[in-house]
């Protein structure tokens, strides 16, 4: 396939860009030249390529740091639980410049979305150890009296049915048991499936935890491009502006030796107020994209990040279209999570179903017990005066058996179910395979178009910048109006925000398939020596852009720019 040359870069090619090298993939079959006469080829199915039970591989992506470089080591997260209180807490003191590598770095040690996931693998490793504790026995120790003490009196003043004479009993007595039970399960026939189902859903976490790295990664990458093409709209409304003072100042001059009207000086103004509107529009779009990568690096609440290299291509995709979407098949974790979803509904299907089958426990039971205390009866008959003391010692030992003769089908339906859930699961399949495909192919066919677009937009910069110089050798010599420079100068602003933004969305697609194919083959761009300042424009090195001032809406609102006032007034 051919590729267009990318915009004043040599292409070097590397074979990582940061991440391990990926497998080498299989040579793809020549097209045949009628494809309507090949016969189609059987597609093996997802389980036979990558197992019922696919086991989460970290090695297919670079583990994310830990901690962060002496150089960044005072960006590191706020305490999670912090809170700012006062004004002071937040106000910006530092304005921070970051390159890409750094904002990778930043988003895999900072961000608290991504340490939510990680927290969750833990979880879930948690959760199966829990299940792996059913083939192990549980001992239980009971006691309800440890010890308990019985004391009172009791009074008769007169004969009984029983026999009892009148008088006073007062008891003492103090006990003290213990029951220590054991039980091992000979016979279950839901263990095995449930755990099961619990290693299934720790592979799924980790492999959840690989799909958010991926995605923070992309998502860091995609706000720093972001954050660029704000900076480059900054610099474009800049020379934009000192380009319409020039022209303002020369239409007032020619206006005032007599050789211009009126009309020509209010369309210099009307185009530099234009220009300051993009300009306001790129610092408040440069404004919001600091802070957004600032709240996704989870920095600290006086710290502003900038962006300390300009807007340039990263480089050049390397695989092929079809190569492209074989990695992603290969690669992707989402696909690996929804077999597993096949198999976890297996698993819940048969821990149904062996609900209804017997279950066959040994118990082991050891209970003692100590009492001791006296009884004092206060009568006439002699005899009733005693102590109460003694212990017990009982051993129990024995099957236990337990078996749903009849549930209603309960256990049947519930089988039923989970077979329909797997099922369901398989169709998922399909749809996440068709959407991975689909999202391969327009990141693929996005960079073609944005890899022409900078093409064509840097020609259109190029002829729109020396249009406009000669608009202004046409405007000092007389032979044509303001409004042809007005034209002219506008044109060019819009062409150089058009270039800036084509290359944006060049590296964020190019970003976009790494994050979906899981491949780094891409050729990166020499880097070009740079100035130590932004060039500026030929005669407008000299304008300064003076910060114009913040006018209260109700007087802005106004067209003459006075105070707003009521109707009728």
């Amino acid at each position: 396939m051919r590729r267009q040359p990318l915009l004043l870069a040599a292409l070097v090619v590397l074979p990582s860009f940061g991440l391990k090298a990926p497998p080498v993939l299989a040579e793809t079959a020549p097209v045949p030249a009628s494809p309507s006469l090949s016969a189609p080829q059987a597609l093996p199915l997802a389980p036979e390529v990558k197992g019922p039970r696919p086991k989460s591989n970290p090695t297919v992506l670079a583990p994310a740091a830990k901690e962060l470089p002496p150089g960044l080591q005072d960006l590191v997260a706020p305490n999670p639980l912090a809170l700012p209180v006062k004004p002071s807490q937040v106000r910006i003191r530092e304005l921070r410049p970051l390159g890409l590598s750094d904002v990778e770095t930043l988003v895999e040690v900072n961000n608290p979305e991504l340490k939510a996931i990680a927290s969750q693998v833990e979880q879930a490793q948690s959760a199966l150890r829990a299940q792996i504790a059913l083939w192990y026995p549980t001992i239980q120790l009971n006691a309800n009296s440890l010890p308990s003490y019985t004391g009172g009196q009791q009074f008769s003043s007169a004969f009984t049915g029983t026999g009892q004479q009148p008088g006073n009993t007062i008891t003492s007595i103090w006990r003290m048991s213990a029951v220590l039970q054991a039980s091992w399960g000979l016979i279950n026939p839901t263990r095995t499936p449930q755990i099961a189902a619990a290693r299934d859903r720790f592979e799924q976490a980790k492999n959840q935890y690989l799909i958010g790295l991926r995605a923070r990664r992309l998502e860091a990458a995609e706000a720093f491009f972001d954050l660029q093409v704000s900076d480059e709209t900054v610099r474009i409304g800049q020379e934009s502006v000192r380009s319409s003072l020039v022209s303002l100042r020369d239409a007032k001059a020619r206006f005032q030796a007599g050789v211009a009207t009126k009309l020509e000086v209010l369309e210099a103004e009307t185009q530099l107020a234009r220009d300051q509107q993009v300009l306001t529009q790129g610092l408040a779009d440069q404004a919001i994209a600091r802070r957004a990568l600032a709240a996704l690096l989870d920095l600290p609440q006086d710290v502003t990040p900038t962006s300390k290299e300009p807007s340039r291509v990263v480089g050049s995709w390397l695989p092929s279209l079809q190569e492209s979407i074989i990695a992603a098949y290969a690669f992707r974790e989402e696909l690996d999570n929804v077999l597993l979803n096949i198999s976890i509904a297996n698993s819940e299907a048969n821990a149904a179903l062996g609900a209804a089958q017997p279950f066959l426990n040994i118990a082991y039971s050891l209970t003692g017990g100590r009492t001791r205390g006296v009884q004092f009866a206060n009568r006439s008959t002699p005899g009733v005066n005693f102590g109460n003391e003694g212990w017990s010692v009982e051993n129990t030992v024995g099957l236990n058996l337990s078996w749903t003769l009849f549930d209603g089908g309960a256990a049947r339906a519930n089988y039923r179910r989970q077979k329909q859930v797997a099922q369901e699961n398989s169709f998922q399949f399909a749809q996440q395979r068709d959407a991975i495909r689909q999202q391969v192919e327009t990141n693929f066919y996005e960079l073609e178009k944005n890899n022409r677009n900078i093409t064509t937009t840097s020609r259109e910069v190029i002829s729109t910048r020396e249009s406009l110089r000669l608009a202004r050798l046409r405007f000092q010599a007389g032979v044509t109006t303001q409004r042809e420079v007005v034209d002219t100068q506008r044109d060019l602003t819009q062409a150089e925000v058009r270039w800036s933004t084509a290359i944006s969305d060049y590296n964020k697609a190019l970003a976009r398939l790494r994050r979906f194919t899981g491949l780094d083959q891409v050729g990166l761009c020499q880097r070009q020596p740079l100035p130590a300042t932004s060039p500026r424009a030929a005669g407008t090195s000299e304008i300064p852009v003076e910060p114009q001032p913040l006018i209260p809406a109700c007087r802005a609102g106004s067209p003459t720019g006075s105070e707003a006032m009521p109707p009728g007034s």
